[in-house]
């Protein structure tokens, strides 16, 4: 193994690749594991949900490392791990998982009961996900690898389709687990709000359910444009601040079958001013009765740089009363990535699904992460993919 080089979140506003320890197989207590593997990492991607701890906006602390959206090559595992070989490649769910407790064996994984002492759910290189090493490095250790992996087929088909492959660990079965929890079937009418990597991702996922249209709505016009190109409706929130309007113009009617929400608690409003709890309202007034609203944007428990001391303790103000006289069902929560990602693998390896060109995805070096956090945080319609060993620049 080569010098361990990763993503570190400094303070608000900076991240830094630097040297950082080789992994070794150790829980985050330092109690030795035999059930992890290490992997060299092919792809490791820039989410949202990183860009809410950078920005300042959690409780993160100075030195994390950064990166949850890992594939990697096995090149040690544990005595304990029996279903993996060396020179495997595999998809890591972003969800760290035991595969032992009550969640887990109900495929709930993403809020495993054991791999977190703060609460249920854990993450990698994430604030209060229970301590586990980020993987926007070069190396990076894996727990439990038996349960938690996806093995892809032989290298060289993974090699050949591994700009999409690399979306496995979060986003799109995120997206489509909103698609999913949203009620999208054959015939649906879906908007989605976001037009970003994981709002792209969900409408991608709404209409390989089956979905009639798919309305992404957004005030970014190159996020716009991007989801127009790859055959959504975009909806230019910036046109009126009566969203059911603006779907009329498309479907002629104010509501949807469907809605998902892949904005979060970072939601803007017209003002421009932050409205945390501007989406959901959105989602319950285009709803149908009956109709199903998922919401897999993110909303934390604690947000020091709110607009007031309520939503800084992840209180919003809701109109619940109109969902709950609209019979609507809602679903939130982490995405049980080990739920979808092998039927998602398979839409992918038979060109079903080209979610790398839907998303945008662009191909960066480890060493350029820095740049591609200030980029992507200014809106651009991009998803950027780290190449921390340049193995998806030979492929």
């Amino acid at each position: 193994m080569s010098r361990n080089r990763g993503v570190v979140y400094m303070e608000p506003g900076k991240v830094e690749v630097q040297d950082i320890a080789d992994p070794r197989l150790e829980a985050p207590n330092g109690r030795r594991i035999e059930h992890g593997v290490i992997l060299k990492v092919i792809s490791t991607n820039i989410c949202g949900s990183d860009q809410h701890m950078v920005r300042g906006r959690t409780t993160a602390q100075p030195g994390l490392v950064l990166g949850h959206e890992i594939t990697g090559e096995v090149i040690e595992k544990g005595s304990d791990v029996e279903m993996l070989e060396i020179g495997d490649i595999v998809s890591v769910p972003f969800n760290v998982a035991c595969g032992r407790c009550r969640t887990c064996k109900s495929q709930d994984t993403g809020v495993c009961l054991t791999v977190n002492p703060e609460r249920a759910g854990g993450a990698y290189g994430y604030v209060d996900m229970g301590g586990w090493i980020g993987g926007q490095a070069r190396y990076v250790m894996v727990p439990y690898a038996d349960f938690n992996l996806l093995k892809l087929p032989d290298r060289d088909r993974a090699m050949a389709k591994i700009r999409d492959l690399t979306m496995l660990s979060d986003i799109l079965p995120t997206g489509f687990h909103g698609a999913v929890k949203a009620g999208v079937g054959v015939g649906s009418v879906v908007y989605v709000a976001g037009a970003g990597p994981v709002g792209l991702a969900a409408a991608a996922s709404a209409r390989i359910l089956g979905a009639a249209v798919v309305m992404i709505g957004d005030f970014n016009p190159d996020r716009l444009a991007h989801a127009a190109k790859v055959g959504f409706e975009p909806i230019d929130l910036g046109k009126s601040d009566r969203l059911g309007d603006l779907i009329a113009n498309v479907v002629g009617t104010n509501e949807a079958d469907s809605a998902i929400d892949a904005v979060g608690f970072e939601a803007r409003g017209h003002s421009g001013g932050e409205q945390p709890a501007i989406v959901l309202n959105q989602m319950m007034e285009i709803t149908r009765a009956a109709g199903s609203i998922g919401i897999p944007g993110l909303y934390v428990t604690e947000d020091p740089g709110a607009v007031d001391s309520a939503a800084r303790q992840g209180s919003l103000s809701l109109r619940f009363g109109l969902g709950w006289a609209k019979a609507q069902s809602f679903h939130t929560g982490q995405t049980p990535v080990l739920k979808y990602n092998r039927q998602l693998m398979q839409a992918i390896l038979h060109d079903r699904l080209p979610i790398a060109d839907i998303v945008n995805a662009k191909i960066i070096s480890l060493e350029d992460a820095a740049q591609g956090y200030e980029t992507f945080d200014q809106g651009a319609a991009v998803k950027f993919v780290l190449d921390p060993h340049d193995m998806l620049k030979a492929a």
